[in-house]
């Protein structure tokens, strides 16, 4: 690829990368936007195919954290890191450590945290080294398992987009299809449950399955079936692209609200479900409960204030749906322009700050 030309395309300010002989650290940090504050988003360890194919992801992933922060109304930017290897056979101390360093240089341009490959534990590692990453152990002050809390947020998102759908946000007596009952929709289906609503769950792993149905009385389906039911309200909690040609006839809610990410397999099916009237709360807004939970820490973590913070998620999902209506777009592309919105204000903003403080030093001279 065309770093520096995709970088201006889509306005990214940073690309650094980071190499350890002895540890055998490849890492690369992408940067895209600072003007909400510095960039959030947590440390991905995956065997890519190839060193382009990593600095892709890294690149895709810290823009997508740039819109989930703005729109989650943190004062925070997008970013992201990759580190090349096998996360079951080639992590080490002195990986992590190094890592931290190569942060803590950033002097809080970038703040990292747990993602896919990479754990608590190694949080703490680079916590050796800096002071700019969140999720650590709750012996370091951090806020623990984000699983509740982003499925918190996931059940006021639902809320919100239910009383678009059905003119109330009473999730009482309705039938809710949840695909995927991991750590996170575990404890969705417990809010669910306990407001009353009628749960069918399917999931590939037949014991988490098991463990929804005699937890919340729910019913079960097999995975191939779950898009086809009678339900109010689909929410997707485990693969992404399952808004999909295949799927999208098979459908019979009115609302689709999950915590899985990139639920959309390309735009167009965005635009499928909007003509079909069915009321979509875009993942990056709807699931945002966990960034948000982490970004707590950096205040000295308080779980009442973070719940507090997480429940703006409703008012959000409400905003994006207002948006869609005022602007006649598919809610997808109304969450990008809230997030844009927000972004814009704030350069500007900023932007007048700095003609001001050019102004008077101008005179004083």
């Amino acid at each position: 690829m065309r770093i520096f030309e995709y970088m201006t395309n889509y306005d990214y300010e940073q690309l650094l990368f980071c190499q350890d002989e002895q540890s055998g650290l490849k890492a690369i940090i992408a940067i895209h936007d600072t003007t909400l504050g510095p960039a959030l988003g947590g440390t991905r360890m995956w065997t890519y195919e190839s060193e382009e194919a990593a600095i892709e992801d890294a690149l895709r992933l810290a823009r997508g954290m740039t819109y989930k922060n703005a729109a989650a109304g943190l004062n925070l930017g997008g970013g992201k890191t990759v580190i090349i290897g096998d996360p079951k056979k080639d992590k080490n101390e002195e990986m992590f450590r190094a890592f931290g360093r190569f942060i803590q240089g950033l002097n809080g341009r970038y703040i990292t945290a747990e993602d896919v490959g990479t754990t608590v534990e190694d949080m703490d590692l680079i916590h050796e080294e800096t002071n700019f990453v969140t999720g650590i152990s709750p012996a370091f002050g951090s806020s623990g398992n984000p699983s509740p809390v982003t499925a918190y947020g996931c059940y006021v998102g639902m809320k919100a987009a239910a009383k678009e759908a059905f003119g109330s946000d009473s999730l009482e007596g309705k039938r809710v299809a949840v695909q995927g009952v991991g750590n996170v929709a575990f404890e969705l289906c417990r809010y669910l449950h306990e407001e009353g609503a009628q749960l069918i769950v399917t999931d590939i792993n037949k014991e988490a399955v098991n463990r929804a149905v005699e937890a919340f009385d729910a019913k079960s389906v097999n995975p191939d079936e779950i898009y086809a039911v009678e339900a109010d309200i689909f929410a997707p909690c485990a693969l992404g692209a399952v808004v999909n040609d295949e799927t999208i006839p098979q459908f019979k809610v009115k609302v689709i609200a999950g915590s899985a990410n990139n639920q959309l397999k390309e735009t167009k099916h965005g635009d499928l479900i909007h003509e079909m009237g069915i009321v979509y709360a875009p993942d990056y807004v709807i699931n945002a409960g966990g960034v948000i939970n982490v970004a707590d820490e950096l205040y000295g973590y308080n779980k009442e204030r973070a719940l507090k913070r997480v429940e703006s998620i409703y008012s959000n999902v409400a905003k994006v749906i207002e948006i869609s209506k005022r602007d006649g777009i598919p809610t997808y592309v109304a969450a990008d322009r809230m997030a844009e919105e927000r972004i814009e204000k704030m350069r500007k903003s900023r932007n007048q700050f700095l003609l001001n403080d050019k102004h008077i030093l101008t005179n004083r001279i």
